[in-house]
């Protein structure tokens, strides 16, 4: 029986944060050291952050990462073997590769075979992919090391690495791994969080360790790197096919250790008394680096296996996920809070209890001291009584209620009820006399008069409109964050005003749907999360029909009566976008989910949603960063790419109402 203390981290990181970056590792490698790891695995491109983008192409920034690996962080690695890692420059490629550093000096360079390029991925943009089973040497900041696919032998305990993306591929390198007979697979990671998507990481460390004899560590980044994905952490440890260390997701703490005592020599014993295992002996002699250490005696049992973890709720995990969110991006934009134009609606409502829950969320696991500390720079020193959820709300959360005369009593009261619920300052005014004037102005420039029925749009859009300046200027003089309100149902049609309900620098829940946020607000409304509770003023936001409240009240205006019922059109967004359905298969299958309506009907829901798809990308171009949360999300910049200029799905429309006329013949 041959015990190990392995180990992998999660930290949060900052691109290109070259001082911050490196402390936050020397803090985990002390932290693995303190509990008596010898292996710890960091996640990937750890040195420099994983989203530096373009910036990865510069020499210097290679460069300065190889420094700071060589020079300042191999030489805290003394007694243990360490992973760390970087972009590296070699013979004019980049590449995205592990530094293995053991008892304090570098000695190997394994690099990425499978990069990730689909989806919020751009890996091939910016490095090489290395070529399987190919080897070579490189100096990295004056350091002779060897680089490439690579296997480990320290002492008799073999390890090789799985970097990320190639653990999710059909051919895993992690297979090649096990007929080297390797004992350990490191799998460095910057895997960003998406709904459903943990359990799948899950099921490859689990399958991984069994189908490969192996003790499997994966790492992973945590927290809202660089402004629009969020990591989970959640590093795991499986060994012979059992978890036996599972990490924290979603934390708010900067960085985290996982850790456990295995044994070696049952993966051994499993791949001995495999039928099909098959050693390869010819790649001992090409890509084996072997080096002496002193692994420390480990007299501790085994850390037993876990149990399965539990699913997650859906609006748990988004309620901790927009929270990390937003908290990792005003500290690190330094920012001294959020004002919200609070409608009294379902989504600026969302947008308010989730900047509450930044705070409360991080209050509860790191202490209102320690969140207090952090917003320090707008703050101030920590109270001498000690610092409360309440009082940093107040002070990090503004709210304004802009009425005009076609806003409702109901509209009003449901915002100054949630931001009384809240605790955060609210501010109201109204912006008549601005859309008077504007209204006036044109219409003395036109020689008409304006009316709703010749110009109902454009009144619509001036109310919107002037709305912006007031909280523009308000987040401006407070050095605060504004807030868009715009989701992603409203996206996919264009239901939204630009530079109106679209104004701001950033857009909290442009990835979600307008239907699972209502769902949102009624769980947060009766439920909650565990650790801060229900929020009931929500209830005078959830028994309102969602309405612009920008026509006369007597009109009745609903979203869904300008637009179609939201689940259809998510329904029709899932299908038409995600799935890449033309017009006229969308319509069957619709018409199959919708028998009670006639084809008529929804043929003009399909059609509605394929000429406004098409005629308001270049809103969607113009959107305010968001978070992406959702593995099916419209941002152009970073999942769904469509030209601003089309052809509007001429074509299949036209062969989409030749179906209809025959079902109508």
């Amino acid at each position: 029986m041959r015990r190990l203390h392995v180990a992998t981290a999660s930290v949060n990181q900052l691109p290109l944060d070259w001082d911050g970056n490196r402390d936050r590792i020397v803090r985990v490698i002390e932290m693995a050291r303190e509990r008596g790891a010898s292996v710890l695995c960091l996640p990937e491109l750890c040195v420099t952050g994983y989203g530096c983008e373009d910036a990865f192409h510069s020499p210097e920034v290679c460069e300065t990462a190889a420094q700071v690996a060589i020079r300042e962080l191999a030489p805290h690695t003394t007694g243990m073997v360490v992973s760390i890692g970087l972009p590296v420059l070699h013979r004019s490629g980049v590449y995205n590769a592990a530094l293995l550093c053991v008892d304090g000096v570098p000695v190997g360079m394994s690099a990425k075979g499978d990069l990730a390029g689909d989806g919020v991925h751009y890996e091939p943009r910016w490095f090489k992919p290395w070529p399987r089973a190919a080897t070579g040497r490189m100096r990295l900041d004056g350091v002779d090391l060897p680089i490439g696919d690579l296997v480990y032998d320290l002492a008799g305990v073999r390890l090789g690495f799985e970097i990320c993306e190639e653990a999710w591929v059909a051919h895993r390198v992690g297979a090649v791994l096990a007929h080297r007979a390797v004992d350990l697979v490191l799998n460095p990671s910057a895997s960003h969080f998406a709904f459903d998507k943990d359990a799948v990481r899950e099921r490859f460390v689990l399958e991984g360790s069994r189908a490969f004899g192996v003790t499997y560590l994966m790492a992973n980044l945590v927290g809202n790197e660089a402004g629009r994905l969020v990591y989970d952490g959640g590093g795991r440890i499986a060994s012979g096919g059992a978890m036996v260390a599972r990490g924290p997701r979603l934390h708010f703490a900067e960085v985290s250790v996982t850790d456990a005592i295995v044994d070696i020599d049952l993966g051994r014993s499993t791949r001995a008394r495999t039928a099909s295992f098959r050693a390869d002996p010819q790649h001992d002699t090409k890509s084996t680096v072997r080096l002496p250490f002193d692994w420390p005696a480990v007299s501790a049992p085994c850390t037993p296996a876990l149990s399965p973890a539990a699913p997650q709720d859906k609006c748990l995990e988004f309620t901790r996920a927009i929270a990390l969110c937003l908290f990792d991006y005003t500290r690190k934009s330094w920012s001294n809070g959020w004002v919200v134009s609070l409608s009294g609606g379902a989504d600026s409502a969302a947008v308010s209890t989730l900047c509450h829950h930044a705070l409360g969320l991080a209050a509860e696991e790191l202490g209102a001291d320690a969140v207090w500390s952090t917003f320090a720079y707008a703050l101030g020193p920590v109270p001498q009584k000690g610092a409360t959820v309440g009082l940093m709300v107040e002070r990090m959360l503004t709210t304004v209620y802009q009425g005009t005369e076609n806003s409702s009593d109901i509209t009003r009261d449901a915002a100054r009820d949630l931001a009384e619920g809240l605790g955060c300052q609210h501010i109201e005014w109204t912006v008549d006399p601005l859309v008077s004037a504007c209204v006036d102005r044109v219409a003395a420039a036109l020689g008409r008069p304006l009316s709703w029925q010749t110009d109902d749009i454009a009144l619509q859009n001036i109310q919107a409109r002037v709305r912006a300046p007031g909280v523009w200027m308000l987040a401006n003089v407070e050095s605060k964050l504004l807030l868009a309100t715009s989701n992603r149902s409203e996206a996919a049609v264009g239901y939204a005003t630009m530079d109106g309900d679209t104004a701001g620098g950033l857009s909290p829940i442009a990835g979600i749907d307008k239907a699972f946020l209502r769902a949102w607000l009624r769980w947060m409304e009766t439920e909650g999360t565990p650790a801060l509770g229900a929020v009931p003023q929500l209830r005078s936001v959830n028994v309102q029909q969602p309405t612009a409240e920008l026509r006369p009240l007597e009109m009745g205006q609903t979203d869904e009566d300008d637009l179609m019922p939201y689940p259809v059109l998510d329904a029709i967004e899932r299908l038409a976008i995600r799935d890449k359905y033309t017009p006229l298969s969308v319509f069957e299958l619709m018409r199959g989910r919708h028998p009670a309506h006639t084809p008529r009907e929804v043929a003009g829901w399909v059609t509605r949603f394929f000429k406004l798809w098409c005629r308001n990308q270049w809103k969607r171009e113009r959107y305010a960063p968001g978070f992406h949360v959702d593995d099916e999300n419209l941002d152009p910049r970073t999942w769904c790419r469509f030209p601003i200029l089309s052809s509007g799905f001429r074509r299949e429309l036209a062969l989409l109402e030749l179906r209809v006329q025959e079902l109508e013949a």
